[in-house]
């Protein structure tokens, strides 16, 4: 029982921060979040320990619990993901990890096209052709498609070899399974969207490092333009 609480705790106060309702600089007290939420001094300073670790706020002996400043926040943090994806920054965290999709899927493919293994080459062909069926019937917005697409991302990204981009999995899959919650993706995906991965896949399998960065450039940066248009959050959006 206590868990839950402090998971709700923590859900309900970061998501009110992240949200802006609660701004950086306010000053919060362990009494009034406990008079707040019904709960005993232990779980609310768990949860806070949570907020803390995200870096969302500080907390001071004789000072308080404060809200800080959104720079200090961990950005790849994936509670803080998904709680700007469910707030009014939604459209800001979505271009921002496509930004960050642009500037690293291309050279990732251009790293695994290099260094991959026979096994990770043969997996990516694989997981493409799952999308495409998947996709050609219908099922874009199918858990099953969502989980492939996911899957396909982060074996490019573990494929390039590098731990730092390697990293970047946990954020790439915030905004991929973010987008598909949101209902951002069809039912059917826009023409040439399920080839990109195909193609991709196949200059990574044939080790061809210049076609494979350059076709994930053409399309991170396809799918990046919608993302920044208003359109991508009031009418479906092509799938990643």
């Amino acid at each position: 029982m206590a868990t839950g609480l402090h998971e709700d705790i923590v859900d309900a106060l970061g998501g009110a921060i992240a949200a802006g309702r609660i701004p950086p600089g306010s000053v919060l007290t362990l009494a009034q979040l406990e008079a707040e939420h019904q709960a005993s001094r232990t779980v609310v300073r768990e949860a806070v320990r949570v907020l803390e670790s995200i870096g969302l706020v500080s907390s001071r002996r004789r000072v308080g619990i404060t809200v800080q400043p959104r720079e200090r926040w961990d950005a790849f943090s994936p509670q803080l993901l998904a709680w700007n994806l469910q707030g009014p920054f939604r459209q800001q965290q979505l271009e921002a990890l496509m930004e960050l999709r642009v500037a690293v899927e291309p050279m990732a493919a251009r790293l695994a096209a290099q260094r991959a293994s026979a096994a990770e080459r043969a997996e990516l062909t694989r997981l493409a052709e799952v999308l495409v069926g998947l996709g050609r019937r219908g099922l874009g917005t199918s858990e099953e498609f969502l989980d492939a697409d996911v899957a396909f991302h982060a074996l490019l990204l573990r494929a390039s070899g590098n731990p730092q981009i390697v990293a970047l999995q946990t954020p790439v899959g915030a905004l991929l399974r973010g987008r598909s919650r949101l209902g951002l993706h069809p039912v059917v995906p826009a023409p040439g969207t399920l080839e990109d991965h195909t193609r991709v896949a196949a200059a990574i399998r044939a080790g061809d490092a210049e076609e494979a960065e350059m076709l994930s450039r053409t399309h991170m940066r396809g799918v990046w333009h919608e993302v920044q248009g208003d359109g991508s959050l009031s009418s479906p959006a092509d799938s990643a």
